[in-house]
């Protein structure tokens, strides 16, 4: 039977590719960003936001020359896997509150410098009078888990709704990779977000789960095993997927599928691919969604050309920021 003791070891897990070609592409954008990105003088606030009664970290922008009394369209971004919000500062976070957008980034749980999942190791103690109790516990960091990254995301749209200055009814949303995929889905279920960017998006986890954890029987067993105590509770290093850090939850993965949920996807939404993409079929992730959407509501779907994933976030930077802040002054700009 799995012991939480004998799973108390470190998980920091090396540096992998996808966050050096991140990084390195993080200096790249820093060279290409709009003008109007470098001589605005945009603001930025260090925010904490509580998901879950985990702490997570955010920094949120501000345009120039927003008064106090002013409110102001926003825009909530979500990046992909293994992204942080340090990341988005060095890129689509200025540009956009250069543009006349407020702007929040955050780190999921687990991630950056957010807080932890925390699992208790051993029996959990009596609680004190107060309901405290000091316990032994293990620290989960850098799991990919996309259903407890749309609860991060819910509860930074919380956040940004307690915002004096942010126009709930011009409330936009940008996800990339990974977040592609979960800001389409919380456009689906939260009616807050009024309009969807999304580049280069990972639409199926399901999909994910058949291919890379050995199919979806092979993945309800591992959960048999998590719920009878013969596995760690949460994975931590059991399944690597090339190229890219942390541990992908393929249970959860299983049960999210937003391309099976785009019937109820009713906001304009602009979705982003890579013409060369290396990473997934294109065809089975934002080209079936814009199938399913195109003759129902305000869409468009633009590839572009000669590059493959990491290269929008490179070379073509300058032109998916311009296509995001085209489709968002169309639909967040104008008072409503």
């Amino acid at each position: 039977m799995y012991s939480n003791r004998s799973a108390g070891r470190s998980n920091v897990m090396s540096i992998g590719l996808i966050r050096w070609r991140v990084g390195a592409l993080v200096a790249v954008i820093a060279c290409v960003l709009p003008a109007s990105a470098q001589s605005q003088e945009v603001t930025r606030r260090a925010v904490d936001i509580y998901s879950d009664g985990t702490r997570l970290a955010g920094d949120i922008w501000f345009p120039a020359g927003l008064g106090e009394s002013e409110k102001a369209p926003t825009i909530l971004l979500a990046h992909g896997w293994g992204g942080l919000k340090s990341h988005l500062n060095g890129s689509y976070a200025p540009a956009f509150a250069a543009a006349g957008y407020i702007v929040l980034a955050f780190d999921y749980r687990g991630w950056g410098e957010s807080d932890s999942r925390l699992v208790i190791v051993g029996d959990q103690p009596e609680p004190d009078e107060n309901g405290h109790a000091r316990v032994d516990v293990q620290v989960i960091r850098e799991v990919v888990d996309p259903l407890d990254q749309l609860e991060d995301i819910r509860s930074a749209l919380n956040f940004l709704e307690g915002e004096p200055q942010v126009d709930m009814e011009r409330l936009g949303i940008w996800g990339s990779s990974f977040g592609g995929g979960l800001v389409v889905m919380t456009a689906i279920h939260d009616p807050r977000v009024k309009v969807v960017v999304s580049q280069v998006g990972a639409m199926n986890g399901r999909l994910s789960a058949e291919v890379r954890a050995g199919g979806l029987e092979a993945v309800h067993k591992r959960e048999i095993q998590r719920a009878r105590g013969e596995a760690p509770p949460v994975p931590q290093g059991e399944d690597v997927v090339e190229g890219l850090d942390g541990t992908p939850y393929f249970s959860q993965f299983a049960r999210y599928a937003p391309v099976d949920e785009v019937d109820g996807l009713n906001v304009p939404t602009l979705l982003i691919d890579a013409g060369n993409e290396n990473l997934f079929d294109i065809t089975q992730h934002s080209g079936l969604v814009y199938e399913r959407i195109k003759d129902r509501i305000p869409s468009r779907y633009h590839i572009e050309p000669g590059i493959e994933h990491y290269g929008i976030y490179g070379e073509r930077f300058p032109q998916s920021v311009e296509l995001a802040l085209e489709w968002y002054d169309q639909y967040l700009k104008p008072v409503r």
